[in-house]
């Protein structure tokens, strides 16, 4: 690991974001964008699975707030490893940060276990969530707040 920390380190992107001052701050601030574009979309629609805002179909929901989330998880994936890049024997060795990359993980693996279920496509069908599907909400709405609250630990715990 101590290797391909020292390479990564010394990849020309993670020296400019070392060096820049504007550079690491713009990266970080769309990393917390991507991490908004995830989050709220997907709470939002857990929520409504879990049974709120029902005077809204899920079905109307589904679609671009599954977009939105999906188009959030590639641009955090992609700023985090920027941020990552800068410090990676640091954020190897810290347990928050270990904690956080496994529930993002966890967060797609069950997104992608949603939408690969009878249920997703009859609540794209206009159908009302059924218990396995509220049961799925639940660890997703769970892993991703605390996918953040470890990711806000890192700077915590060193």
């Amino acid at each position: 690991m101590e290797g391909f920390a020292e390479l990564v380190a010394a990849w020309p992107g993670a020296r400019f974001l070392r060096q820049s001052l504007v550079a690491y701050p713009l990266v970080n601030a769309l990393h917390i964008l991507a991490i908004a574009l995830v989050a709220g979309p997907i709470l939002v629609l857990d929520l409504r699975i879990l049974g709120a805002f029902r005077a809204i179909p899920a079905a109307h929901l589904a679609r671009p707030l599954a977009r939105t989330a999906a188009v959030g998880v590639g641009l955090a994936l992609v700023t985090g490893a920027l941020l990552f890049s800068t410090r990676p024997a640091g954020y190897l060795a810290n347990p928050a940060f270990l904690l956080k990359v496994a529930l993002v993980g966890l967060g797609i693996l069950n997104a992608l276990v949603i939408r690969a279920t009878p249920g997703w496509r009859r609540l794209l069908a206009g159908a009302e969530p059924g218990a396995p599907d509220r049961a799925l909400a639940l660890v997703s709405a769970a892993t991703w707040i605390a996918a953040i609250l470890a990711g806000r630990w890192i700077a915590f715990v060193e």
